[in-house]
């Protein structure tokens, strides 16, 4: 079990998939977690299971693309549990999937605004307390579409290699802060996420069978152990859940 025993932390998107798992596996090693989601029914429930469990879990809504919105749910932070130690920035879309050539403009503007604003927005909010209180851990859910073009994903691709760099900017601009930076690559997750990609039929992640995808249970323990010291000689990099050495460090092999 990775000790965060009085640590905070703030997921978003975690309504459901990698976000609702980080949130158990977070406050399963003592942290106290603000689960964060456009959709308060869902996330409420999560966050009672939580307490149900012993642990300390409240619900926002949250969406990451309004930075008010975002802002308010780091003011809630505060209010509730008085700091802010850990931002898991996991909230994002693959739809609408298709053709760049016949791609609604509206829509790919939408997807944008969430993965890549959505992803700046949290850092903006985060940042100015972490600078403060000269510490913090701020985890971004990557993708190896940052790096690689997929068929189908434009809207994606360019979001998340843009956040990728975001967050190398907010590396280099923090390097004296004392705040940990790490991008975190999940690999294909058994989600909703999933889901839409196979119905798609584009391109061969959405020819994947569901068995070869991992549970969220994977990812959240990763990022568990990513919030500790044990993490430290990886700081500023992305990490990938495939990476044997990592699963080994995280305990799950």
């Amino acid at each position: 079990m990775h000790d965060l025993d009085g640590k905070v932390a703030i997921i978003t998107g975690a309504s459901r998939g990698i976000g609702a798992a980080t949130a158990v596996a977070l406050a399963n090693a003592g942290a106290s977690v603000v689960l964060a989601a456009r959709t308060l029914e869902q996330t409420e429930a999560n966050a009672a299971r939580i307490r149900k469990d012993g642990g300390n879990a409240i619900a926002v809504t949250c969406d990451i693309s309004n930075f008010s919105a975002m802002e308010g749910a780091v003011a809630k932070c505060i209010e509730t549990y008085g700091k802010l130690d850990i931002f898991v920035g996991n909230a994002g879309v693959i739809d609408p999937i298709g053709p760049l050539a016949t791609s609604n403009p509206t829509s790919w503007t939408q997807a944008v605004q969430i993965n890549l604003i959505g992803a700046y927005n949290g850092l903006r909010a985060v940042l100015p307390i972490m600078q403060a209180q000269q510490s913090g851990t701020v985890i971004n859910i990557s993708s190896g579409a940052a790096h690689s073009p997929m068929e189908g994903w434009s809207h994606y691709c360019a979001a998340k290699a843009a956040t990728a760099m975001l967050l190398n900017n907010a590396q280099l601009e923090h390097a004296n802060d004392h705040i940990r930076f790490l991008g975190f690559r999940p690999g294909t997750v058994a989600t909703y996420m999933q889901s839409a990609i196979k119905a798609s039929g584009i391109n061969p992640v959405s020819q994947m069978d569901p068995s070869d995808h991992y549970k969220p249970e994977w990812p959240a323990q990763a990022i568990a152990w990513m919030c500790t010291p044990d993490a430290d000689e990886f700081l500023g990099q992305e990490l990938y859940m495939g990476d044997e050495e990592l699963q080994r460090r995280a305990g799950l092999i």
